[in-house]
């Protein structure tokens, strides 16, 4: 009875997705460079951790067992230049705060002291081999990466985008002088083989790129001729400005960043291409408060609701055009038709298209705020 009473357990640690989210939180609190880091990108990565661990626990031993997921964990971490402190303290954490819950829904259970007492033994065991493997895939690529000079890029860009205290190291022997004028340069890249190749091509325009604050970042003075576009990875670059907006225009950069990868983007995109997202993304009391006014009466529980959403996004992304808007949902326009005009009825959304460009704005942005509520 006690061990089916555990194996229920394990079953509902390992189905838990509120207990990802728990274990990132506790993570990102420990550790600011580790918090820095995109919250989806740490989820993932944290769930793949999870996952692997509670798998192993029907195993005796962690010999025959896949760490793939660890080492990749902890090599994109030194990718991202997070202090290996940083990065053992946010998995100190997560560690921690799982043994807790697993502790107390055990408890709740009526799983007997010896019986629990035994398997988080054991479950802390595979969290250990789990955590070696981190440390040797971060450990890997630092080697890699560590070999031309980063430490000391780290530094002159920290200085000059987060205008910390100078560093030792002038950064005009970097090519980065008061004179010169430089496109700023921001990205989710985290992939060790990937951020590797991207430095190396900006270095040869002149540029400096490493990663800053969790993100790899940097100052060139002209942009590569052609960059390949990698699927899931998005670049984003600013006009030149002086070393003195370099801060503006390196916030500037991450906040386009983080409104891109909400929307999907990817390659290489200026910021003036992602205006619009950045301008917005930088109102996010104001977005609430616009779905709220504008949506009231729509429940994001319901399904069809979501649908009238969804199809008013698309027509206002096509420009208002019920045929575009048809063919982009894979929909009979008749379809399109009656949802728009159920939204119109529900809470006043114009679908007949020639709405004022302001008035679209407002709309376009109160039903992407709801739909990602």
């Amino acid at each position: 009875m006690a061990t089916d009473a555990l194996d229920a357990l394990v079953r509902d640690l390992a189905e838990d997705q509120q207990l990802i989210d728990d274990v990132v939180g506790a993570a990102r609190a420990d550790f600011p460079e580790v918090a820095r880091l995109p919250w989806a990108e740490s989820r993932r990565h944290v769930a793949a951790l999870m996952a692997a661990g509670f798998a192993a626990f029907s195993h005796d031993s962690a010999d025959d067992l896949d760490f793939t997921s660890a080492f990749r964990f902890g090599a994109e971490r030194a990718a991202l230049g997070v202090p290996v402190g940083g990065l053992l303290s946010g998995v100190h954490a997560g560690r921690s705060r799982i043994l807790e819950i697993a502790i107390n829904r055990g408890r709740a259970a009526g799983i007997p002291y010896d019986v629990l007492l035994q398997a988080l033994l054991k479950l802390d065991r595979f969290g250990t081999a789990l955590e070696h493997h981190v440390i040797d895939g971060y450990r890997a690529a630092e080697r890699d990466l560590d070999h031309d000079g980063r430490a000391d890029r780290i530094q002159v860009l920290r200085h000059l985008l987060l205008d910390e205290e100078g560093p030792a190291i002038d950064p005009a022997t970097l090519g980065l002088t008061g004179s010169g004028r430089y496109h700023c340069v921001v990205s989710d890249a985290a992939d060790p083989g990937r951020v590797r190749a991207m430095e190396q091509t900006y270095a040869r325009c002149g540029g400096v790129l490493a990663p800053v604050a969790g993100r790899l970042s940097g100052l060139t003075p002209r942009l590569p001729p052609t960059t390949r576009e990698e699927p899931g990875v998005l670049v984003v670059t600013t006009p030149a400005v002086r070393l003195s907006q370099a801060p503006d225009a390196y916030r500037l950069g991450v906040t386009a960043l983080t409104a891109g990868l909400a929307g999907g983007a990817a390659g290489v995109r200026s910021v003036t291409d992602l205006a619009g997202e950045t301008a917005l993304a930088a109102q996010p009391l104001l977005a609430g408060f616009l779905s709220q006014d504008l949506l009231a009466d729509l429940d994001p529980a319901d399904p069809f609701h979501r649908d009238l959403v969804s199809t008013a996004l698309a027509f206002l992304d096509r420009g208002q055009r019920l045929d575009r808007t048809a063919t982009a949902l894979h929909l009979h326009p008749n379809t399109v038709r009656y949802r728009l005009r159920r939204l119109h009825e529900l809470t006043g959304f114009n679908d007949a298209g020639g709405t004022p460009v302001t008035e679209t704005i407002r709309w376009w942005w109160a039903l992407r705020t709801w739909s990602r509520s």
